[in-house]
């Protein structure tokens, strides 16, 4: 299983309590590959909720960043050759992974907290 969430404090606070229940054992028989953050506005993401989404990843195995992109805001259509390159590495990862069967607590995190998505 994979968790998506917008970049906006709402979207992060459940993220976060996602994150608490898997690791609660509240979620049975699931494995989480990670978490998927989606900007939810374009630029830079404000202080408050770059901290916060430095919180919030370290209760997911990995996470990848989707960044601002216009144009699908406006509908038009995903092409993957010309998505952004942390959208290109998210479905590489996401291949890997559901490939390799690795387990939810591996090491190999793609964690970008630097609040560019």
């Amino acid at each position: 299983m994979v968790i998506v969430a917008r970049t906006s404090a709402r979207g992060l606070l459940a993220a976060k309590a996602a994150a608490k229940q898997w690791a609660s054992g509240l979620v049975q028989d699931v494995e989480l590959l990670g978490l998927v953050l989606v900007a939810d506005a374009p630029g830079r993401l404000p202080k408050p909720l770059r901290d916060l989404m430095k919180v919030v990843s370290g209760g997911y195995p990995r996470t990848w960043h989707v960044p601002w992109v216009e144009s699908w805001r406006l509908g038009d259509d995903l092409l993957l050759d010309a998505a952004p390159r942390d959208v290109r590495r998210l479905v590489d990862d996401l291949r890997t992974l559901l490939r390799t069967g690795a387990p939810s607590g591996a090491t190999n995190r793609k964690d970008q907290n630097d609040g560019a998505a």
